[in-house]
C-alpha cells in the first residue's frame, strides 16, 4: 500500500524543518533562523518500528499575510494539508500561543484530517509546563519535544503511528518511475511540472530561484506512477555564494539527479544551449541516466523553414556526449507538445531497463567484429571472445578480452553504436566493461 503521508505544518521558525532533517537522517530541508525559507514542499521516506510513512516539510504559514510569496507558501502548506493523512501541528513552546498558532488551528480544524500538536523547543524537562497553554486549541493532549535534543521523539511517534490508516494487506509491487527536472534557472521547471500535474503543485514565479528545494510529487498517468522531482535551477558555482541558499538548493539539485530514473532536461529556447546546460547534461551522463532534452519556450522563437531542424542539430553539435538523448520541443506556458514528455520518459525508462540475452549479444557482437576488425597495436589485435549484460540503469556490459590496453575507445564508441542499432537504448547512456580473460581460459 501507499506510504502514510505526514504534513509538518505551523508559522514560520518554530522548527519544523529541523525536525524533518533529523527524521530523515541527513540534510533535506534548509534550515536557517530566517522565517520563510522553506518555500516548497519537500518530502522524505521514513520508518518507525515497521511502520513506513513520509514526511511533508511546508514552508511557514502566516495566514495573514498579502505578500504574494508568503501567499504562494500559504498555498503549499494547504496542498500538503490537503493531500496528507496525518498533520503535525508545530508551535513554539518558548514563545507559548500566539494569535497566528490560533488562526493556523483554524485552517487545520476545516481539513478533517488528524491533527497532533507539537510543542517544539522544549529542551528539557523541567520546561514541559510550557506545553499546557496549548490546551486551549482544543487540539487533543499536545507532546512536548526538542528537534534539537530529540527529546521525547520516541513518544511522539508512537502516537503519530497510532493515526496512521489501517495497512492494507497487498503492498504495491511497481516502484514508481522517478523523474528529475533540472536546469539552470528559470527555464520553466515548475511551470512544465504544473503543467503535467494539471495542478498548481509548484510554486511559478518569473523570478529567478523561488524554487529553493527539491520536491517530490507523486501522481498517476493512465496505469503507471510517476514522482516528479522540481529542482532549484543549477547556477555556475562561480555565481553562488559559499554560505548561500542557492548553495544547498544545487546541491539537492544534484541529488535529485542522482535518485531519479529519467532526467528532464530543460533548455531555454530562447537562449539555445549553454555552458552551463552543457554542464549540467554532462552530469546526467556522468550518472548515467535516462535523459530526455526538453527545448522549453518554443512558442517564443521565431520560426521560419528549417528552423526546428537548425536547432536539433545545434543541440547535438553542442551535447554531443548525449546524442542518445530524444529532443522534444515544448512550450510549458501554452502546453504545446508537453502531453509528448510523459510518452518519452516512459520510452527511455524502457531502454533503461532492457535486457539482451547473452546470446543475441554475442550474435551481434559478432557481426560488429566480422564488418570491422578489432584494432592491432604493435603486431597484437584486440580479440573478444564474448559479451554478458551485467545490469541496467544503464544498461552495462562486460567484455572479456585477450588485452584491455588494446581496446581503442573509437572502437568502443562502434560497438555501441552498433548495439543501439540492433536493439535501441534510445535515451540511455551504455556502459562497457572490460575484463581480461585468464591464460588458462585460452
Amino acid at each position: 500500500m501507499a506510504r502514510p503521508l505526514v504534513a509538518i505544518v505551523g508559522r514560520p521558525n518554530v522548527g519544523k524543518s529541523t525536525f524533518f532533517n533529523q527524521m530523515a537522517g541527513r540534510r533535506i530541508a534548509i534550515v536557517e533562523d530566517t522565517p520563510g525559507v522553506t518555500r516548497d514542499r519537500v518530502y522524505a521516506d521514513c520508518e518507525w518500528q515497521n511502520h513506513k510513512f513520509t514526511l511533508i516539510d511546508t514552508g511557514g504559514i502566516d495566514p495573514q499575510s498579502d505578500d504574494p510569496l508568503l501567499s504562494q507558501m500559504r498555498r503549499q502548506a494547504e496542498i500538503a494539508v490537503e493531500t496528507c493523512d496525518v498533520i503535525l501541528f508545530f508551535v513554539d513552546g518558548r514563545q507559548g500561543l500566539t494569535a497566528d498558532d490560533e488562526n493556523v488551528a483554524d485552517m487545520l480544524r476545516k481539513s478533517g484530517k488528524p491533527v497532533m500538536v507539537v510543542v517544539n523547543k522544549i529542551d528539557n524537562v523541567r520546561m514541559m509546563d510550557e506545553i499546557y497553554d496549548f490546551y486551549q486549541l482544543g487540539m487533543g493532549d499536545p507532546i512536548g519535544i526538542s528537534s534539537v535534543n530529540l527529546l521525547n521523539f520516541g513518544d511522539l511517534l508512537e502516537e503519530l503511528c497510532k493515526l496512521f490508516p489501517d495497512e492494507d494487506a497487498e503492498d504495491d509491487e511497481n516502484r514508481p518511475i522517478q523523474i528529475a527536472v533540472v536546469g539552470k534557472p528559470n527555464v520553466g521547471k515548475s511551470s512544465l511540472v504544473n503543467r503535467i500535474l494539471g495542478e498548481e503543485r509548484v510554486m511559478v514565479s518569473d523570478i529567478a530561484g523561488t524554487t529553493r528545494d527539491a520536491i517530490d510529487t507523486r501522481f498517476s498517468d493512465g496505469e503507471d506512477s510517476f514522482v516528479i522531482i522540481d529542482t532549484a535551477g543549477i547556477r555556475r558555482k562561480r555565481a553562488i555564494e559559499q554560505q548561500s541558499l542557492e548553495r544547498y538548493s544545487v546541491v539537492r539539485a544534484l541529488a535529485a539527479i542522482d535518485r531519479c530514473d529519467v532526467a528532464l532536461l530543460l533548455i531555454d529556447a530562447t537562449q539555445g544551449v549553454t555552458e552551463q546546460d552543457t554542464k549540467i547534461a554532462g552530469y546526467i551522463d556522468e550518472q548515467g541516466k535516462a535523459a530526455v532534452i526538453c527545448v522549453n519556450k518554443w512558442d517564443a522563437v521565431e520560426k521560419e523553414t528549417g528552423t526546428l531542424e537548425k536547432y536539433v542539430r545545434d543541440v547535438r553539435e553542442q551535447l554531443k556526449f548525449m546524442a542518445y538523448a530524444p529532443v522534444l520541443f515544448i512550450s510549458a506556458k501554452t502546453g504545446q507538445r508537453t502531453q509528448r514528455v510523459l510518452d518519452s520518459v516512459r520510452s527511455v525508462y524502457a531502454e533503461a531497463t532492457r535486457r539482451v540475452t547473452t546470446g543475441v549479444l554475442n550474435d551481434v557482437m559478432a557481426d560488429a567484429q566480422a564488418a570491422l576488425q578489432p584494432p592491432a597495436t604493435s603486431g597484437r589485435r584486440l580479440k573478444i571472445y564474448y559479451a554478458t549484460q551485467q545490469g541496467v540503469q544503464p544498461p552495462t556490459f562486460v567484455l572479456f578480452v585477450n588485452d584491455m590496453e588494446l581496446m581503442h575507445f573509437s572502437y568502443e564508441r562502434y560497438l555501441e553504436n552498433q548495439f543501439r542499432k540492433s536493439f535501441g537504448f534510445e535515451g540511455t547512456p551504455l556502459r562497457f566493461i572490460l575484463r581480461e580473460r585468464s591464460k588458462k581460459e585460452d
